[in-house]
């Protein structure tokens, strides 16, 4: 049954709405098409990252800290000699999670962001490991992307419903079913397919889109990799606690997720959860 309070919401509202958002930052789909490029060395990852003042000077701090453990490396100020340092996974991971932040506190409302985006990095860090993990053949990169932006849609309706939004958490808790559920009794639509519209958009690969729209219903579309995969890493992060949200919920995991990328739940997988939980403290502490 619909609450009595509806506020409809379409893909072309979604799409009007998104002309009035900051530009999504080129700089990560700059990346995303030099992951698969062979031709991509450690020159076009630096000029990406120099043209981001922000993510310039992260790469920086990071790679002077490494630094400060060793007396035979003075003061870094050069990007390629930064990268050369801490190497090109991590500073790709930096640059990808620094980009989708940054983004985070230019359309989020205030007092939301942090909430927000400790769960996106949670939920990416884990999605990057699983991908490390599992047998399916999903690219890292675009696992840690599909994971920060797997709730985006949430944050569209934070900016552009508000009050409505705030009721449906409010009526899901009250009434013990999935926020996914509420939102569709008072938008006719959910975050997961705002979401994925957004990033259709946004002209992010398919593969993430797809991801972000059944993350939540995972068994409809486990012929694609990534989506049981950011689905995992979503209960894992909601189940390790890595965020400390006191509305943390862990959602129902699918059995058929886990078939399919090959996941065992047992001791040989504990060091997997070790990873996880040091990345993502390390991250939220960092971009804190």
């Amino acid at each position: 049954m619909k609450t009595s309070s509806v506020s409809h919401v379409s893909q072309e509202i979604v799409i009007e709405k998104s002309a009035e958002l900051p530009g999504f930052p080129r700089v990560i789909a700059e990346i995303l098409a030099t992951i698969d490029d062979p031709e991509a060395n450690l020159n076009v990852l630096a000029h990406l990252i120099q043209l981001d003042p922000v993510i310039a000077a992260r790469v920086l701090s990071l790679a002077n800290n490494a630094a400060s453990h060793t007396r035979e490396i003075s003061e870094i100020r050069d990007i390629y000699t930064a990268t050369s340092l801490i190497g090109m996974g991590r500073v790709r991971q930096m640059a990808l999670v620094s980009s989708c932040i940054d983004y985070f506190e230019k359309i989020a409302p205030a007092g939301i962001t942090p909430m927000f985006w400790r769960h996106s990095v949670a939920v990416g860090v884990c999605g990057e490991e699983l991908a490390f993990h599992v047998s399916q053949p999903v690219s890292a990169s675009i696992a840690l992307i599909a994971g920060l932006l797997h709730d985006v849609g949430q944050l569209w309706l934070y900016r552009f419903r508000a009050n409505d939004f705030r009721a449906a958490w409010s009526h899901a808790f009250a009434h013990s079913i999935g926020i996914e559920d509420a939102e569709r009794e008072r938008f006719d639509v959910d975050h997961t397919q705002i979401g994925a519209w957004l990033a259709e958009q946004w002209a992010l690969p398919p593969a993430i889109a797809t991801a972000i729209r059944h993350h939540h219903a995972c068994d409809t579309a486990l012929d694609q990799p990534l989506v049981p995969l950011v689905h995992v890493a979503e209960v894992l992060s909601n189940a390790l606690d890595l965020t400390g949200r006191t509305e943390n919920r862990v959602i129902t995991l699918s059995a058929a997720a886990c078939r399919t990328l090959g996941i065992t739940w047992n001791e040989s997988i504990l060091p997997l959860f070790g990873r996880i939980e040091a990345r993502s403290s390390h991250a939220n502490a960092f971009f804190a």
